[in-house]
């Protein structure tokens, strides 16, 4: 009898762990596959970048209380953003939609219609795609292209003891949106007539709902001479996300509570709905912030850029990633990110 292994006991990363120990790139213009935020291809005098994403109603986002303009803006930015961490330049995106009978022409005009301002925003093209039906309702891929010079990508295993851990803008809004946004929903649909309490948070829905790719920063590092050591996007939460980086480098590092980037509106909104704030800022989801590494020159390159962050450093303890607490105590970071 065959034996049956549920997907739930390998979860996400661990599937795709699986999924490519199978698979070994065989052209020679394949950089690199499987492992980073972007496929790297060989264009000769440039790398070329791919990558490509998901996104499930019912599991990636919620229609309830999901605006569909705000929703064709934030599945571009999410792809945009995976190319940002590689230090890469977007050129070109497409899209797959799979849509149920419930959607009128009108409802996909509005989600084309924050597509097309995100890719304005981000300068890029909407080349293709394909579209289909769907029995379960909205689903969307998108896919990247870009290009960034060889000498000046940023992987993420390429991480080096002492260099300086960097985050981009502020951690843990966009995971306090979502929570506000879903009590919000659990009220209405207790009772339809009660208006939603969101006066004052509309940064930390912003966050949630048309989060922006961090593009400035890669054109600002630039600027300033400086290439990250190595990178990541914040998709999945800074603890999870920084695992990655140190699993992939062999490496460990020390962040300190007290340096996480955390706005003032997303303290308010943890503490309303008793969730820590650093727990927020480590483990909540979606904020597309870049996680990255600089060598010690390059601080005083960086230090006064007011988008950047000094959180940690890497040290030479593989597989020792520690939070140094506000209390003068350490603790190991586990990943308790996103497992969509």
């Amino acid at each position: 009898m065959e034996t049956r292994t549920e997907i739930s006991s390998l979860g996400e990363f661990g599937l795709i762990q699986r999924i490519n120990k199978g698979i070994r790139p065989t052209l020679p213009d394949t950089v690199r596959g499987i492992g980073d935020d972007a496929a790297v291809i060989d264009l000769g005098e440039e790398f070329g970048l791919l990558t490509t994403d998901m996104f499930l109603e019912g599991i990636h986002f919620d229609l309830t209380f999901f605006p569909l303009k705000h929703l064709g803006y934030k599945i571009i930015a999410a792809g945009i953003s995976d190319i940002a961490a590689m230090n890469g330049i977007p050129r070109q995106v497409t899209i797959n939609l799979a849509l149920s009978n419930r959607f009128s022409v009108e409802a996909v005009d509005e989600l084309y219609e924050g597509m097309k301002l995100a890719c304005k925003d981000f300068n890029v093209d909407l080349v293709g795609g394909d579209t289909t039906s769907s029995r379960s309702g909205l689903i969307i891929s998108v896919s990247a292209f870009g290009k960034v010079k060889k000498e000046k990508i940023a992987y993420r295993n390429t991480a080096q003891p002492n260099d300086l851990l960097c985050v981009t803008g502020d951690l843990g809004g966009a995971y306090m949106g979502l929570q506000l946004l879903e009590r919000e929903k659990q009220v209405f649909m207790a009772n339809p007539n009660m208006q939603p309490e969101l006066d004052g948070k509309d940064y930390v829905i912003q966050r949630q709902l048309r989060p922006e790719a961090r593009m400035d920063v890669v054109y600002e590092l630039e600027e300033a001479g400086v290439i990250p050591t190595s990178m990541i996007d914040l998709s999945d939460g800074l603890a999870s996300d920084l695992l990655h980086i140190c699993a992939q480098s062999g490496v460990g590092a020390v962040i300190f509570e007290e340096r996480l980037p955390i706005d003032e509106q997303t303290y308010l909104a943890a503490s309303e709905l008793n969730i820590g704030a650093a727990t927020a800022a480590l483990n909540g989801g979606e904020d597309y912030e870049l996680l990255f590494t600089v060598s010690q020159s390059a601080y005083e390159l960086i230090k006064n850029n007011p988008k950047i962050t000094f959180i940690g450093y890497i040290t030479d303890k593989k597989g020792e990633v520690e939070l140094h607490t506000k209390g003068d105590s350490r603790v190991p970071l586990t990943a308790q990110g996103w497992n969509a």
